[in-house]
């Protein structure tokens, strides 16, 4: 990530970097009106082959913004090569979820992926496959990838074969509850889980019923992971903070009868800088557990 919003003083400003061609969301006002200023830095600066206006954020509507997805300079013709750590994807910088890939998670990716070196390993809210297939790359045994979107899960299987893991990797479209569900109800248990779902909590009216779907969450992973197997559980609400989070986890854990030690707590990486007057901008949180 080039530039993180108000951590970076450009307030409301994304810019991720995809080798060549650049993604830009504006969601406020100011940046919206800087747009050209903005990418004639951009091209002076890098030398982009394309930048791309992934204006899509419904938060714009409060600045009283239209939404849009548009090609500001230059020509994007398809899918884009994304690495990170050691493993190869695709991300749509036009039709993908936020700019087309989650660089956020890219240390905690890591992270588990040395964990299931051996395991097998759940993937829920999989997207285009990041934690499994990295999973898959550092040795894990077997991966599951469970997403409910068909696009997402036909790049992830693109990045499977690209990694040379398909015969790893199995991918399984569904809604996560109801996958979840049904696994647990007919006996599926797993040495990794992870859930990262995308925000439960997108305005502040939403946060009671969102902390709820937290602590279900992790009831449905806890039931179907291992005893001393791995939990991992991450949330990019920016109106739920750790404690609420860790709180709603521990939550979901005593409903499904489990106990455990957590091993690691961490957010984004450091290309996405904490303000620290605005605790918000420590949006990404995850939590690892071992359950007994």
């Amino acid at each position: 990530r080039l530039v993180h919003a108000e951590a970076d003083g450009l307030p409301g400003l994304i810019i991720d970097r995809y080798g060549d061609v650049l993604v830009m969301q504006s969601n406020t006002a100011l940046m919206d009106r800087l747009e050209g200023a903005l990418c004639d830095a951009l091209e002076d600066l890098l030398k982009p082959r394309a930048i791309v206006l992934r204006n899509d954020s419904a938060v714009r509507g409060l600045e009283g913004l239209a939404e849009e997805v548009r090609v500001a300079r230059g020509a994007v013709d398809g899918p884009i090569a994304v690495e990170e750590n050691g493993a190869r994807f695709e991300a749509d910088p036009l039709g993908g979820q936020k700019t087309g890939w989650f660089f956020d998670q890219r240390d905690n990716r890591a992270f588990v992926a040395k964990l299931a070196r051996g395991r097998r390993l759940l993937d829920v809210y999989t997207h285009t496959g990041g934690f499994g297939i990295q999973a898959a790359l550092a040795g894990a045994e077997a991966v599951t990838l469970v997403d409910r979107s068909a696009p997402s899960l036909e790049l992830a299987a693109k990045a499977a074969a690209a990694n040379g893991v398909a015969d790893r990797v199995t991918t399984a479209r569904g809604e996560a509850f109801a996958e979840l569900e049904r696994r647990g109800g007919e006996g599926e248990r797993w040495p990794v889980v992870v859930v990262d779902p995308p925000a439960f909590v997108k305005s502040k009216k939403d946060l009671a019923a969102g902390a709820r779907g937290y602590a279900k969450l992790a009831r449905l992973a806890a039931r179907i992971t291992e005893r001393g197997g791995f939990l991992c559980a991450f949330s990019c609400s920016h109106h739920v903070d750790p404690d609420l989070f860790a709180e709603q986890v521990a939550r979901g854990l005593v409903d499904a009868g489990r106990t455990g030690r957590i091993l690691r707590q961490s957010g984004a990486g450091p290309d996405h800088p904490v303000h620290p007057l605005l605790p918000e901008s420590a949006y990404l949180k995850g939590i690892v557990l071992q359950l007994d």
